[in-house]
């Protein structure tokens, strides 16, 4: 019986010490949860040992429920005199499972993983805040740019806002040179031509006044031209005579006429010929096409249809959910709060008994 009394004895030092060890180490770790009554007194690593302590000893299923996903097998090994207990041998099986999970428990996490992912996606979207377009841009200023923002209007982004504090517009063009700045380094890293970097583009507006000047120029050029060939036409009319009477002829006569002395050797009435068909075929026909090739010069920026920049958007907004789904914006959140949290069971349980429901009616009908 005392050999009994003094195995329990050491045993019982033992789990002691180990129970020490284990909460000094937890005591140390930073973001460890505290119920919201304590987190005020839970501020110094004594407080919270002294704290962990208590609760280990008071209740190990709640300790083990809130804490054991830190510990270490070993220091696990420390609570398996306890696995009587109903609630402590569930959390022990559940904790070692996540651990050293079997090949069947790893596919049934990956597709709970999944399935919250895709929960949480479903809340974000609904929220509206994270998946808006300047959040997006935000996050990845470059993609946004080859998708959506060079076919938008830069200028407009630095402009105030209705509502907007002048600190806040500061603010936002600061933000707003630092996005910049990231897709142009993503663009000289790509190699993309330095005319093409964003911010490179000459405003429509300069682009439409240049092209107004080119054409009035080359519309200048072409009067000064005509007028030099009707001089020369009327001289050489001059010199043939009677060719004034030609313009009375109807246009299919003229145009019969005109191919005869152009297929002829003779060029004495080419010229005043020239000027006649000309004039006929405008009255004739209208003005020639060559004259609105000047307005379907595309500009220098390309530009979409409210339908095509959709379209844009939306293919942009989808690469980014899928990146969200797989685990890329882990700058942006704490994807082991997504996945370990079961209350997103709760959207895909309601979407099977829907499921269930619509099958259900659909083999009645």
């Amino acid at each position: 019986m005392g050999r009994e009394m003094m195995e329990k004895g050491v045993s019982r030092e033992r789990e002691e010490v180990a129970m020490e060890k284990m909460t000094e180490r937890l005591s140390w770790k930073d973001n460890l949860y505290f119920p919201r009554a304590m987190e005020a007194a839970s501020t110094t690593p004594p407080q919270r040992k002294s704290i962990l302590l208590d609760l280990v000893c008071r209740d190990p299923a709640v300790f083990l429920e809130r804490y054991g996903s830190q510990l270490t097998s070993d220091e696990l090994r420390e609570f398996d005199s306890l696995k009587d207990d109903y609630e402590v041998s569930w959390h022990l099986n559940h904790i070692r499972s996540l651990m050293s999970p079997t090949l069947e428990e790893l596919k049934l996490r990956s597709v709970a993983v999944k399935n919250r992912r895709r929960a949480y996606l479903n809340k974000l979207i609904y929220d509206g805040q994270y998946f808006s377009e300047d959040a997006m841009r935000e996050r990845e200023p470059y993609l946004h740019h080859e998708y959506v923002g060079r076919f938008q209007d830069p200028s407009g982004r630095s402009m105030a806002r209705p509502g907007e504090r002048w600190s806040e517009t500061l603010l936002r063009r600061s933000e707003e040179a630092i996005l910049v700045a990231k897709i142009r380094g993503e663009q000289q890293r790509l190699g993309v031509a330095e005319r093409d970097w964003v911010g490179n583009e000459r405003p429509l507006q300069d682009e439409e006044e240049e092209e107004e000047e080119e054409e009035e120029e080359e519309e200048e050029e072409e009067e000064e031209e005509e007028e030099e060939d009707e001089e020369e036409d009327k001289k050489q009319a001059e010199k043939a005579g009677g060719a004034a009477n030609s313009s009375r002829l109807d246009p299919t006569t003229l145009l019969s006429l005109g191919q005869a002395f152009t297929i002829g050797t003779s060029s004495l009435f080419n010229p005043c010929l020239k000027l006649l068909l000309m004039k006929v075929a405008m009255d004739h026909d209208g003005p020639a096409n060559g004259s609105q090739s000047s307005d379907m010069e595309p500009n220098q920026r390309a530009t979409l249809s409210a339908v095509e920049m959709q379209d844009q958007m939306d293919q942009f907004t989808h690469i980014m959910h899928q990146k969200f789904l797989s685990g890329e914006d882990r700058d942006y959140l704490d994807y082991s709060k997504i996945d370990d949290d079961e209350t997103l069971d709760d959207h895909w349980l309601r979407e099977a008994n829907y499921d269930a429901e619509d099958k259900y009616f659909a083999e009645d009908e």
